[in-house]
């Protein structure tokens, strides 16, 4: 598992006294808060104590310690930020999305293989799990806890009860067929 976690990119600054505008990647400022610093890499590097971040929309307002003007804030346009993860607590059944990325998905009850986890978006209430299949076909699917049985990311995979249909071509194959009738 990634040591370092993405937290989000630096879009624009903010005024004259070296506040950014961050597009956030992760749980939000209550989130960044609470870890208190923040690394340019993904290998860490030189860390960033986080002296006050605050909501603006779907943004955050950020200032870092050392960085007190424009210019030392225009310097970091683009830089995407990373936390440590041994700064962050998650409740118990909570896991990063980058932990999840790759674990293999398979059924709950047959043990069947669907493919592996390529991304997880959060369109709206629930994430979408998006699932590519040894075939190569794509499949996406909720977040919810009526197809989510287990996540293991230590393990490597991900328990589900899918509708039929959901992650396999039967459904597809069924209609085909009814369709050709």
């Amino acid at each position: 598992m990634q040591q370092y976690l993405e937290a989000g990119k630096v879009v624009t600054t903010h005024g004259v006294r070296g506040e950014m505008k961050l597009e956030l990647w992760c749980d939000g400022v209550a989130f960044l808060k609470k870890v208190g610093r923040l690394y340019p890499s993904r290998n860490g590097g030189k860390c960033y104590q986080i002296k006050s971040i605050r909501a603006q929309g779907q943004m955050a307002l950020l200032q870092l310690e050392g960085v007190d003007d424009m210019d030392a804030a225009r310097a970091l346009r683009g830089q995407v930020f990373y936390f440590d993860r041994n700064d962050a607590t998650l409740p118990a059944g909570r896991w990063y999305v980058a932990d999840l990325i790759g674990c293999e998905v398979r059924d709950a009850d047959t043990g069947k293989v669907y493919g592996v986890v390529t991304s997880v978006d959060h369109p709206g209430a629930q994430d979408i799990y998006t699932v590519k299949s040894p075939s190569g076909k794509e499949y996406m699917f909720p977040g919810v806890d009526a197809f989510l049985k287990e996540r293991n990311p230590p393990e490597g995979y991900i328990l589900v009860t899918p509708i039929p249909g959901l992650l396999d071509d039967d459904f597809d194959s069924e209609r085909s067929e009814e369709e050709a009738e």
